[in-house]
């Protein structure tokens, strides 16, 4: 999935160029770039499919060369998770019946690839064997409030007959929203709860079922497109019936609503790098606890603040704080990192200005 704008990273992020499309670590590999190249040793690249908004086509070829431009499904209107999905499931029934599916954002971090990449061959198997939706949960470190959460049942059950092989694989009780801070605490401490990763595993089948049970509204339009799919004419259907889907997550879809879901607890360095504040977190630190990206920055009295410039540019940062500061293009952001959910709300205000 690579339609998201990325809002919360502006300036460095825009609408033209969100997130996915850009080097936040200075490798010389986009997000994307490092999402294609994390999956290539399990899913060859013709069978990987990215769905995106249109105006981003370009981007994805440019940067994923080796990709075909029928794999890029274009999307006229954002309209949210669960058409995205719906559209590549109509899109893969055209072409492979029998496909195990793994549904991946394409501007998530992982450090810990081969491990990534084990728990994702120990899903596929789970899920061609058993008619179950997987998930894989993060390992809490933190009482975070910025990710929502996965409570899972600590047994297994009887009706799936789970397997030896199925070890660590545990029935999904409940999916909980973002929580505030003394809520998190008690999540956290309770051992019972799983960050959500948004990483989906699931049979072609399975999600097919789930998406006809549970969001029929969606699946009655990409039934019309049986047969069109994958032909010359399917951009013309996805024009005119991909801006009736309703605005909707597939957590709210299908998760929430779904009685066959199960996850993987894991730990593999994972973080959906959504802000300013997450990407701090990751970056290495000076002594005073500041990280510096792209730039030559010179701290004065300075702490726990996050700095990002153009290449080749120089700051002097002094007497200041736990601020995010970053200048790209001509547009500077100062803001406080405690503060930095507020950088939508401020990015909104001055488009309508």
């Amino acid at each position: 999935m690579a339609g998201g704008v990325g809002s919360r990273f502006w300036p460095f992020s825009r609408e033209s160029k969100p997130k996915q499309f850009l080097d936040f670590f200075g490798t010389g590999r986009s997000l994307l770039q490092m999402t294609v190249d994390r999956f290539r040793p399990i899913v060859p690249i013709e069978n990987m499919v990215i769905v995106t908004n249109v105006a981003y086509k370009g981007l994805i070829l440019e940067q994923v060369p080796d990709l075909k431009e029928e794999q890029i499904l274009c999307e006229p209107a954002r309209r949210n998770t669960a058409p995205c999905i719906a559209y590549a499931t109509a899109w893969i029934k055209e072409r492979a019946a029998q496909a195990n599916i793994v549904v991946a954002a394409s501007d998530h971090l992982i450090l810990e690839e081969e491990k990534f990449r084990q728990v994702i061959l120990k899903a596929f198997d789970f899920v061609e064997r058993n008619k179950a939706i997987c998930t894989l949960g993060m390992q809490p470190t933190r009482p975070e409030t910025g990710y929502g959460y996965i409570q899972y049942l600590n047994e297994p059950i009887e009706d799936l007959r789970l397997k030896i092989e199925d070890s660590g694989i545990f029935p999904v009780k409940e999916f909980k929203e973002k929580p505030d801070l003394a809520t998190a605490k008690g999540y956290l401490a309770s051992g019972e709860y799983l960050w959500n990763s948004g990483i989906f595993v699931w049979s072609l089948a399975t999600i097919s079922e789930a998406i006809e049970k549970y969001m029929p509204d969606v699946a009655a339009i990409f039934a019309k497109g049986k047969g069109v799919i994958g032909t010359k004419d399917e951009r013309a259907f996805i024009e005119e019936w991909f801006p009736q889907c309703p605005n909707i997550s597939v957590d709210y879809g299908i998760m929430e609503k779904a009685n066959n879901v199960y996850v993987i607890p894991s730990s593999f360095g994972w973080s959906d790098l959504g802000t300013w504040g997450s990407l701090y977190e990751l970056s290495e630190k000076d002594e005073n606890g500041n990280v510096s990206l792209h730039s030559e920055t010179h701290y004065y009295d300075a702490q726990g603040n996050i700095v990002v410039l153009e290449p080749g540019k120089v700051a002097i940062v002094q007497g200041v704080n736990d601020m995010i500061i970053v200048e790209e293009k001509g547009a500077l952001l100062v803001c406080k990192k405690a503060e930095e959910q507020r950088i939508k709300e401020f990015t909104n205000n001055l488009l309508n200005t």
